[in-house]
């Protein structure tokens, strides 16, 4: 699919990747102004695709991720101002009811009271939750819920409506589309390259990036307007959310598992079905509609690789794991910025894509960089491109007062 302005010219900017990190990117450096190409043999598919799209920055909160959490505060502030900005594209399916977590059992129970005091300790919008009104917020659950919490800040956005919206803005922004597989990074013409192709990033620049799967399952509600916030559950251990639409599509996922197949297996099914069934109990007499699978793009920290690598043109957008879609908006703005100005904003500075290499050193510059380290880059439309300021990422410690044996994220669910 070709859209926008003609390809004659060599691109200011070429971004690697059609999910909603690649298309949102496309998108706002077009409206800045900037030649844009967009590769991707099949916009819109891959992880986005699969995605339930819950906006989750406390109930993804982990022990030791304090960064990637201040990350993901940040950017779902900007998100009401991004559905509203993208909404003249479409329905993007934004939700604002908030999130609902339970516990199945004692022992579940135990495990969100300590990811309560947790988070009471970063200040965040939590509050605990009895039994009954766990079920006065959801009143098909359980009568075995003990009890839980509600975020009220954890929102939702549909995916595949998200991805479509972000097509056609792209598409009218004047983006141009070239639907094909890349495979060097050096055989794309372009001033600079931003690199949001997931897993594909640790083939076309050995990056730290690999794939995590995760199985999804689509119902059908019986009738939409029953089921109204997000609920994520722990049920004897197993980690589960619910993400009812506004259609009356219910979606639930996911697991984790350390893959790169893509299959839907039985026993994924059965694990999925069978702690939302504990759950919710009438899960079980739902529509099946769809089964999926995709891979999370992940890291050895979790986070997210954002700004230059080691190749002065390459600009690294990826590896966000469970976060993607919660984390566009401001992947959007801070490498758009970067494009234009040439320097590492502070809130992309934790995230540098070379902070794994060995003792994380500087990247090489050019002499008058060096004599001014705080000189800024020149932007992308300028025809030269120097590689950014270095500032690997510093991992925050858990506090004292952390509790032992909280929900890690080899545990917790993706959205």
């Amino acid at each position: 699919m070709k859209g926008g302005r003609p390809s004659t010219a060599v691109p200011d900017v070429a971004v690697i990747g059609g999910g909603v990190i690649g298309l949102g990117i496309a998108w706002r450096c077009a409206q800045r102004g900037l030649n844009v190409t967009l590769y991707d043999p099949q916009p819109r598919s891959g992880a986005s695709w699969v995605a339930a799209g819950m906006l989750a920055p406390v109930t993804e909160a982990h022990f030791g991720e304090e960064p990637l959490l201040r990350l993901g505060l940040a950017s779902a502030e900007r998100w009401p101002r991004f559905a509203e900005e993208l909404s003249q594209y479409g329905d993007l399916g934004y939700r604002t009811e908030g999130t609902l977590l339970v516990a199945h059992t004692d022992d579940d129970l135990r495990e969100i009271e300590r990811l309560y005091r947790f988070y009471g300790t970063l200040g965040l919008a939590a509050e605990a939750q009895r039994a009954r009104q766990c079920r006065e917020r959801v009143p098909l659950l359980s009568p075995r819920i003990r009890g839980g919490m509600y975020a009220p800040c954890d929102h939702q956005v549909d995916p595949r409506r998200l991805t479509a919206a972000l097509l056609r803005a792209a598409t009218e922004a004047g983006v141009t589309f070239q639907n094909e597989l890349v495979t060097r990074l050096d055989d794309v013409p372009a001033g600079c390259v931003v690199l949001a192709a997931g897993i594909g990033s640790a083939r076309l620049a050995g990056l730290p990036v690999h794939g995590v799967k995760g199985q999804v399952l689509r119902l059908r509600l019986p009738d939409a307007s029953h089921f109204g916030v997000n609920v994520r559950a722990l049920a004897a251990g197993r980690s589960v959310y619910l993400v009812p639409r506004t259609d009356g599509e219910l979606v639930i996922g996911a697991t984790m598992e350390e893959r790169v197949d893509t299959a839907v297996t039985a026993g994924g099914v059965y694990e999925l079905l069978r702690a939302a069934v504990d759950v919710l109990p009438e899960v079980a007499e739902y529509e099946l509609t769809e089964t999926s699978a995709g891979l999370r793009p992940g890291t050895p920290d979790n986070a997210p690789l954002l700004g230059p690598t080691a190749d002065p043109r390459v600009v690294a957008a990826t590896g966000h794991f469970r976060n993607g879609i919660l984390l566009t908006p401001i992947t959007v703005d801070l490498v758009t910025e970067y494009l234009e100005t040439g320097v590492v904003p502070d809130q992309m500075a934790p995230f540098d894509p070379n902070r794994f290499t060995s003792a994380a050193q500087p990247k090489q510059v050019e002499p008058a960089a060096q004599d001014t380290p705080s000189q800024p880059q020149a932007p992308v439309g300028t025809g030269t491109k120097r590689a950014g300021t270095d500032s690997a990422r510093r991992r925050a410690e858990p506090g004292s007062n952390e509790p032992s044996g909280g929900i890690t994220p080899s545990e917790e669910a993706t959205r």
